[in-house]
């Protein structure tokens, strides 16, 4: 739908110092500033997953930064976006979603240097986040080569488990489990972009695991042959991934671009589900040289993302993904 949208817009100018535009769907656009600074600039924005107001804001703000994290940008300033329903909703609870976001942000020592709010029928929060990243060291979701290692950094599972809230079936320990990985942000980005054998880099988010991996696929023009058992997913997601729950933005990501994604024999529904579930403040994928990925394990590993695991591999193709068992 959305490129659909874009479509009738008119083509972008061409502008020297804009690294990375809205070319390939990356997650954040970046502009050089001199030779040693571009700036990384971001926003996103939603109604709530979960009923706790201030976890809801924390969600929110990790999920936008993490994508100055996913171009290896820094963060160091954000702005607040807020809308609620005038007269319908305590400013109490308002208040709360603003200080759930303000803790992420001084986790990690950035202002909330202002915003802008509005009157709105259901609430929104999110942020503008800017970075910084050396020109040299963004990592574009286009850069992916020919015999790369995928590499996932967070277990799949937050939108199965926003599901199972929205009918009262979420467990009080899956629901910590889902707040623990949804409010980890994607720190990783800083070290990985260090990194000349990290070729690749971007967040798995609304589009899911698939639809970031296609994105990938598409801008590098390569194929992604994934494994299904190496595929982390989140402990708490897994019997409500049995039992059936699933999202409404599962099923309409598979009807996007489930053409270029290529199953197993047998019985795939819980496959599809979870590769096409969208995660929010998901993790980060990687797409490095076979050289790198001990280092890039490591990265995860020291800074708390103990999921992360290998799941498949780049090959020269027509920007399709298979799955093997």
């Amino acid at each position: 739908m959305l490129s659909e949208i874009l479509s009738q817009s008119a083509a972008a100018q061409p502008f020297a110092n804009l690294l990375v535009g809205s070319a390939n769907n990356d997650d954040a656009a970046v502009y050089r500033i001199n030779d040693t600074q571009a700036i990384v600039a971001t926003t996103d924005f939603f109604m709530p997953i979960v009923d706790d107001p201030y976890d809801f804001g924390r969600i929110a703000a990790t999920n936008a930064i993490s994508d100055v994290y996913a171009m290896g940008g820094k963060p160091f300033m954000a702005l607040a976006l807020l809308g609620i329903p005038v007269g319908k909703m305590p400013m109490s609870v308002a208040q709360r979603i603003t200080m759930g976001g303000q803790s992420v942000c001084e986790s990690i020592n950035i202002p909330i240097a202002g915003g802008h709010s509005i009157d709105s029928p259901e609430p929104i929060y999110g942020l503008v986040v800017l970075g910084l990243v050396h020109p040299d060291r963004v990592k574009r979701n286009d850069r992916a080569q020919d015999g790369d290692v995928l590499i996932l950094g967070k277990g799949l599972g937050v939108g199965i488990m926003s599901a199972a809230i929205k009918k009262n079936e979420l467990s009080n320990k899956a629901y910590q489990q889902m707040l623990a990985v949804s409010t980890q942000l994607n720190t990783p980005g800083v070290a990985l972009a260090e990194l000349d054998g990290v070729h690749a880099l971007t967040d798995v988010t609304g589009f899911g695991l698939l639809g970031h991996l296609l994105e990938i696929c598409r801008g590098s023009g390569l194929n992604a042959k994934l494994h299904e058992s190496q595929i982390p997913i989140l402990s708490e997601a897994r019997p409500l991934l049995a039992a059936g729950f699933v999202t409404g933005a599962s099923e309409r990501n598979w009807l996007s671009y489930g053409q270029d994604v290529v199953l197993p024999q047998g019985d795939t529904t819980l496959l599809r589900r979870i590769c096409t579930d969208p995660q929010t403040s998901g993790g980060l994928l990687v797409s490095c040289a076979p050289s790198a990925v001990d280092t890039v394990l490591e990265i995860f590993k020291s800074q708390g993302f103990f999921d992360a695991a290998v799941i498949g591999s780049l090959v020269a193709g027509m920007n399709k993904v298979e799955i093997v068992v």
